[in-house]
């Protein structure tokens, strides 16, 4: 039988970011875009990490992939074991059926780096942009869990 954990991001995160010293590995500057014309989507993202403003652009085979894609690209150049981290599973969940498309939603995704496991989720009414919040945290899970940079966690 397989038998593995799978860690709890969103709450380490939530931890982390609440104690007084903490700061995060980089930031997004000016949230995402995206253009979805439902044939190739494009995302772009501006990030500040260790002094640096990097502005990327990737297209996917959807809006998530899109988006995934394009973090990867700015933050593979400061945070070389990003390469290894692949999404292992993607859910979004309706949290009120009864107000149709403008409900909640929680997207869920499983990510990977090849020896842990973790998992993120976060909710939105906009889909895109919940997807967006999970990527963000689970890319800043894997830096921070690296043992090469564990000097942002406070001392």
């Amino acid at each position: 039988m397989l038998n593995f954990e799978i860690i709890d991001a969103s709450r380490e995160l939530a931890i982390a970011r609440s104690l007084k010293h903490y700061e995060a590995p980089f930031k997004i500057i000016g949230g995402y875009r995206l253009i979805d014309n439902g044939i190739d989507p494009e995302a772009t993202v501006q990030i500040e990490a260790n002094g640096r403003f990097i502005h990327e652009a990737s297209t996917g085979n959807g809006p998530v992939d899109a988006l995934a894609k394009v973090l990867k690209k700015a933050l593979l150049p400061l945070f070389p074991e990003i390469e290894r981290i692949q999404l292992v599973d993607y859910r979004a969940n309706i949290l009120d059926a009864r107000r149709g498309t403008s409900t909640d939603v929680e997207v869920t995704i499983i990510f990977t780096d090849g020896e842990k496991v973790w998992k993120v989720h976060s909710l939105s009414e906009n889909i895109n942009a919940a997807s967006f919040n999970v990527l963000v945290d689970g890319f800043e899970f894997a830096i921070l869990s690296n043992s090469s940079q564990r000097d942002y966690y406070p001392s």
